[in-house]
């Protein structure tokens, strides 16, 4: 017997067994991220916010989310069932600079990653669109459509943040659960094509 799966060595998978897989949800300050991960969650998720300070005025760019009064310090923590056997646990990143040493730990055996964009800040995704790029990490951008936001095309975007051809756009409420799921399934299916074209590439 396999000690570790409690069946025996050489049998076939079982194909109820439970998988999980984890998935960042990235993006700059006040972009929605938390917003997504509490929406989609069916577990009371784990927050880690601390209201902002007058301290972190000169280091906190709230341009464009003036209202916004806490931010995250750590992670996000969530996790949702897609569908029988296939579950996902979902870290939210924190967005500010001065957070970032956060990044590589929490990446660390991600199977992709969301990262969110704001049409009215789209720059601050940028460091997050090259984190995953240079760590070849796939990952797709989800435009948080915000409702006093100028309206922009999934192809719009994707010139705008110069993507490399292939990387999905989708747009998409973070407010709403069936909305964020969709997301994150096609975050999963775009995962699995990059996986799938890497072992071919590394048979070929």
């Amino acid at each position: 017997m396999n000690a570790a799966q409690g069946a025996p060595e050489g049998a076939a998978p079982d194909p109820d067994a439970e998988l999980t897989l984890k998935i960042l949800v990235a993006g700059g300050f006040g972009v929605g991220k938390t917003t997504l991960v509490g929406s989609v969650s069916e577990i009371h998720p784990l927050r880690t916010e601390e209201r902002l300070s007058e301290a972190g005025e000169t280091v906190d760019d709230t341009g464009g989310v003036d209202r916004k009064g806490t931010t995250t310090v750590a992670m996000d923590f969530g996790r949702i069932t897609i569908r029988q056997g296939l579950s996902l646990y979902l870290f939210g990143t924190p967005g500010q600079d001065r957070f970032w040493f956060l990044w590589d730990d929490l990446s660390e055996g991600a199977l992709g990653a969301v990262v969110l964009a704001d049409t009215r800040r789209l720059q601050d995704c940028f460091p997050a669109v090259d984190y995953f790029e240079r760590r070849a990490i796939p990952f797709l951008v989800a435009v948080n459509c915000f409702a006093e936001a100028r309206s922009y095309g999934a192809d719009e975007v994707s010139r705008a943040l110069d993507l490399d051809r292939g990387t999905p756009v989708v747009l998409c409420d973070a407010r709403d659960r069936d909305s964020g799921k969709e997301v994150l399934v096609r975050l999963v299916e775009h995962a699995g094509r990059r996986h799938s074209a890497r072992v071919l590439d590394s048979v070929g």
